[in-house]
């Protein structure tokens, strides 16, 4: 395999090679300018760094939640135990009511308006913040109002009654137990089982000062009473165990420290005194001191509860504070992290688009501006001086940017000093065709001067009329040929060698002599023209400007159309048509052409066959002519598709024209709006065509 066919197939296969990439790359936004791929590069590790930010804020924002929603299970929890608390007063006045100890009554029913307060205040924020197991345990309380009119009216069974109380305060501290804590915290966790725990030492003891307040009042046990005494005090005995294994030390020594006031020894003395009336045997005890030391000790419980609840709810709290500062650490990594990202993109850009902008402008410059304003001062300086010129230097400031922009910016500058030095040799190039052209132009019209001034001289002395035809004929060619001498010297920016008419002519002269340049001037016909004078200093360049129209309008029309030739007057101004109904152009064909009869186009880079438009641009412009063409008749539906036949229009300053006695007597009068652009001929003229 040669060398040629191995580079050839390595750059197929890196032509092949990002197609894919292409379609992945055409996807994402901006992958066109460097700051998007910049912000794209870096956008992929951020996200990936804001998704596991994001990842520890969402586990913190849980941690936050469900400490900030412990704290209000706990705060939820104490105000419950207040309303067990209550309920449990309720219970134990209840019983001794029952028992006959009508006494109670006011203390029962300031007791009935407290729990009713602290049940409404706890089913509002039990509604409010949505916990169903404290929701339904209030709900086993609908049927109080029920149960206390009962009571009062004495229609309630013993046993019925308390047994409700005692139903109720359990499910109530159940419930506490069943709402647990969402935080999963282990030292709020056995903190809130410490707090249920002495809820159930509390209950026991509420249920036993109930039970035997009644039977304090009665002087003895009744039926299974003292084996639900045993049970209620056991059963408090074993919540204080299970709350001394929970429990830290400070809440240990709170139960403690309930447990050794005066109250508690006498309540641990009337226990002693029921168990020695287990058979029946009469109690030689008062209800109030035994309701009196009981409340007490109950009412210790409660404190220590209360101690106990604080700690809780301290430990939550303390838990929410912290979740909060994680999560708001988090959420500030997070946008630290976004923040640094978005610095990093930006300073990554500008340090690389800003170079870039930079130099774009500069490029900008150089093709806009400094290359073409150098290559414009080579073309007109001499070509010994040309050859020597060079472009300015860059801006020095690329030169302390990045290495690549500063090799690029070098690169620029080679291709400007290369382009610089292309158009100088072409300058040089072109400006010795032209002078080479000029000097054949030269030589050619000498030539055909002194060919013309030979067959002028012959003519004048041949009598034979077959003779003298081929003569004129002879003379009418080198007439050709003398025009395109000139035309070359035209085209090069020579002067004319001067030919003089003295005086002025008629518009039809400077027609007729402008019809005897071109070759078949049989076909050409001056239809109608108002009558104008042409100063004799433009006769001549005038004549071969209309000469140059004629013989393009006569190349376009069929051999059988002949060229009209139509003149006229608006305003100070004299203008011309040469009306031809042959094959027609394109709008774009009309703009081109319109454009190099303005001279915005060099005869060097257009085809030989527009010469003729370059000559007539470069006439009118030395004449102040204005020079247009246009369809002949009505425009073509599309811009692809040619009209029937072109006109050329010629509008003739002021300068170079004025009126004949008895012709346009309007020649003072300002140009008419719109002037500029050559005006139609007058209908009557050509038909009205366009």
């Amino acid at each position: 395999m040669t060398r040629v066919s191995r580079t050839r197939r390595r750059r197929e296969r890196r032509t092949r090679r990002p197609t894919g990439w292409r379609i992945l790359t055409g996807w994402l936004p901006r992958w066109s300018t460097i700051r998007g791929r910049v912000a794209i590069v870096l956008a992929v590790p951020t996200c990936l760094l804001l998704v596991l930010t994001g990842v520890a804020v969402a586990d913190r924002a849980e941690d936050w939640s469900a400490a900030r929603e412990s704290g209000e299970r706990v705060q939820l929890a104490l105000d419950v135990q207040n309303l067990v608390r209550e309920l449990q007063r309720e219970h134990g006045l209840t019983s001794g009511l029952l028992g006959g100890a009508g006494r109670y009554r006011p203390e029962l029913a300031d007791t009935r308006r407290r729990v009713d307060a602290i049940h409404a205040e706890l089913q509002r924020r039990v509604d409010e913040n949505a916990a169903p197991a404290f929701e339904e345990a209030l709900g086993s309380l609908d049927q109080l109002p029920s149960i206390r009119e009962r009571v009062d009216d004495e229609s309630v069974d013993r046993d019925e009654a308390l047994g409700f109380f005692a139903t109720a305060m359990a499910e109530l501290n159940d419930a506490q137990l069943a709402e647990g804590s969402p935080h999963g915290d282990q030292r709020l966790g056995d903190g809130l089982a410490a707090l249920q725990a002495l809820a159930g030492a509390t209950e026991a003891l509420a249920e036993e000062r109930g039970l035997m307040n009644g039977v304090f009042v009665a002087g003895r046990f009744a039926g299974g009473q003292y084996l639900e005494f045993a049970g209620t005090r056991a059963a408090r005995d074993s919540a204080v165990r299970t709350y001394e294994q929970l429990a830290t030390g400070p809440q240990r020594a709170a139960l403690d420290e309930a447990f050794e006031t005066d109250e508690a020894g006498q309540v641990a003395a009337f226990e002693r005194l029921a168990d020695a009336g287990a058979d029946g045997s009469p109690l030689d005890a008062g209800a109030d001191d035994w309701w009196t030391a009981s409340t007490a000790l109950t009412d210790g419980l409660h404190e220590a509860q209360r101690l106990v609840g604080e700690d809780v709810a301290e430990r939550a709290d303390r838990l929410s504070a912290d979740a909060t500062r994680q999560l708001a650490g988090f959420v500030a990594l997070g946008l630290l992290i976004l923040g640094v990202a978005v610095a990093l993109a930006i300073l990554a850009a500008r340090s690389i688009a800003r170079p870039l902008d930079e130099l774009t402008r500069q490029a900008e410059s150089v093709a806009g501006h400094r290359l073409p304003e150098t290559v414009r001062s080579i073309q007109e300086a001499e070509p010994e001086v040309a050859e020597q010129l060079l472009p300015p230097e860059p801006d020095p400031a690329l030169a302390r940017g990045a290495e690549e922009v500063t090799r690029l910016a070098a690169a620029l500058h080679d291709v400007e000093r290369t382009a610089v030095g292309l158009a100088a040799q072409q300058t040089v190039l072109r400006r010795n065709g032209t002078e080479s052209l000029a000097n054949l132009g030269h030589r050619n019209q000498g030539l055909v001067r002194r060919q013309l001034r030979l067959i002028t001289a012959l003519e004048s002395k041949e009598l034979d009329p077959d003779a003298l035809g081929d003569l004129f004929e002879l003379d009418h060619l080198a007439t050709r040929m003398r025009r395109n001498a000139d035309s070359l010297l035209i085209l090069t920016g020579q002067q004319l060698p001067p030919r003089v008419w003295t005086g002025t002519a008629e518009i039809a002269e400077v027609v007729h002599s402008a019809v005897s340049e071109v070759e078949d001037y049989r076909r050409v016909a001056l239809v109608e023209a108002e009558p104008c004078s042409v100063h004799g200093g433009a006769f001549y360049e005038l004549s071969h400007l209309l000469a140059e129209l004629i013989e393009n309008a006569l190349t376009a029309s069929p051999p059988a159309r002949p060229v009209e030739v139509y003149g006229w007057w608006d305003g100070p101004e004299y203008c011309l048509a040469i009306v031809d109904r042959g094959n027609g152009m394109t709008e774009e064909e009309l703009e081109l052409a319109n454009a190099r009869l303005r001279g915005e186009d060099s005869f060097l880079v257009a085809p030989t066959r527009f010469l003729g438009h370059f000559v007539v641009g470069t006439i009118a412009a030395r004449l102040g002519v204005q020079v247009e063409v246009r369809h002949t008749q009505s425009a073509p539906t599309t811009a692809a598709a040619r009209g029937a036949g072109v006109s050329a229009y010629v509008a003739l300053p002021p300068r170079l024209v004025h009126p004949r006695a008895g012709g346009q007597a309007e020649q003072a009068e300002p140009p008419p709006a719109g002037a500029g652009r050559i005006p139609q001929p007058p209908a009557r003229m050509i038909g009205g065509g366009g």
